[in-house]
């Protein structure tokens, strides 16, 4: 536990180091994504690759998809060798290397600029596999088994996700206007820079013991000479909770991520984007989510307090994220539509805000709640481990989001935007039918309301 016992606002200064070293880590990756597809798609002639949209969408998915799989690998290590912490800080250098690395200008070194480009991505995989799973796993450690203020400090933590993520969109769009895509990814090497430094300079202070050791070897020793490998029954009822629940994240991810991909060239090539004689930059509307979510977390918290007893189960909570999820797509049915067939016709961007605003609220009831529940859920040998599953789980949905946005060109955007929407309405309607069973296998963790 923490060297001292002091709180703010109800909760271990911890959670606020942790909230501060997710920041600026968010603040890397989004600044970075927020002009990945553009820059690949941009002119050699401006500084970008040249790419076709197919090529980047179908690049953007892979990348994705990696930075969510190698949290399997990374909790796996932190588990059983490294630590949490550890972990951690070797993960945040790899990415600051991956990220400057992208920053090099394209005639500095004797290489490709496309090889160049490779090996700074590789470096972002591998360090984001050993950072992303610990932290999240860390704020759960802060807290006792029954403790319920456990939801609400994930709540508090994924506001510093996405306020990093916010300042990400604006910096990384702006300084791009001004210096270049090299600017951007620059800008997002510095954040990851400052993630470290609080991390460095604090986790002993407000963190104490917690993430220094393995967790395998704590387990082993509290389990007194019993085998501490053997699942119990209710061990086992609880983790098919988690991979069942994972399915249906699968499902909302690959529709929500076609944020960073095709509902960022639609931003870029048919929104009308002039606020009088100003011209929005494309980047900007990556910082509509985090928006949305520092304005709207602390009124869905507050709505959840004030159902009481009440208050949906995490199932139910889901499948409430995926009908949000196919309303915001419905906004996109409706961009389209405007459109009429006729591709030179600018839509108003008033769609696409209400379709970041719907898709925030999905995420809202799913991102935060899912993170809780896998530290609810899952045995302590297995915390990171299960963590960097539950990651995995978005690596498949970004790869298929990646599939499915690179095909707008033959299958248009209108089917991609209505078929998500069918998709998670159905999903959800299953979700609801079978959340009773899961609640049961939980057994105790959560009950039904």
């Amino acid at each position: 536990m923490p060297n001292n016992n002091k709180t703010l606002m109800g909760h271990p200064q911890g959670l606020f180091l942790l909230f501060g070293t997710e920041l600026w880590e968010r603040f890397s990756y989004y600044a970075m994504r927020a002009i990945l597809v553009l820059y690949l798609t941009d002119r050699t002639i401006n500084g970008g690759l040249g790419w076709t949209v197919k090529d980047a969408l179908s690049l953007y998915g892979t990348y994705t998809a990696l930075m969510y799989i190698t949290p399997l690998i990374g909790g796996w290590l932190a588990d059983n060798y490294l630590g949490q912490r550890k972990s951690l800080l070797i993960g945040g250098f790899l990415m600051v290397v991956g990220q400057f690395t992208l920053a090099l200008p394209h005639n500095l070194l004797p290489f490709s600029v496309e090889a160049l480009f490779y090996v700074g991505l590789g470096f972002l995989i591998a360090g984001n596999g050993l950072f992303k799973p610990n932290v999240s796993t860390m704020v759960g450690d802060l807290y006792q088994d029954g403790d319920n203020r456990r939801d609400g400090a994930f709540t508090i933590f994924y506001m510093g996700i996405n306020l990093g993520s916010l300042l990400a969109g604006v910096v990384s769009g702006s300084v791009t206007g001004i210096w270049g895509w090299k600017a951007g990814f620059a800008a997002a090497g510095i954040g990851m820079i400052i993630s470290l430094i609080i991390q460095t300079l604090f986790a002993q202070r407000f963190l104490g013991d917690i993430g220094v050791r393995p967790a395998a070897h704590i387990a082993k020793e509290n389990a007194q000479g019993k085998s501490h490998n053997v699942l119990s029954k209710i061990e086992i009822d609880r983790l098919k909770v988690i991979m069942v629940m994972g399915l249906f994240v699968i499902v909302f991810w690959a529709g929500f991520e076609q944020a960073g991909g095709l509902m960022n060239i639609y931003s870029q090539q048919y929104t009308d984007r002039m606020i009088g004689s100003f011209e929005v930059p494309a980047a900007w509307f990556q910082s509509l989510n985090p928006f949305f979510i520092i304005v709207c977390a602390p009124l869905i918290a507050m709505l959840w307090v004030k159902l009481g007893p009440k208050e949906p189960s995490s199932p139910i909570k889901f499948a409430l994220a995926l009908f949000f999820l196919a309303i915001g797509f419905l906004c996109m049915v409706g961009a389209v539509m405007e459109q009429g067939g006729d591709l030179t016709v600018k839509t108003s961007m008033y769609w696409l805000v209400g379709a970041y605003f719907f898709h925030t609220l999905g995420e809202l009831c799913l991102s935060p709640i899912g993170l809780s529940l896998v530290t609810k859920l899952a045995p302590l040998r297995l915390a990171s481990l299960m963590m960097g599953t539950w990651f995995g789980f978005n690596a498949i949905s970004n790869y298929i989001a990646g599939i499915v946005g690179s095909h707008v060109e033959t299958l248009g955007a209108l089917d991609i935007f209505a078929g998500i929407a069918i998709t998670a309405t159905i999903s959800g309607v299953l979700l609801l039918a079978i959340s009773g069973t899961l609640i049961r296998w939980m057994h105790g963790a959560e009950k039904a309301h």
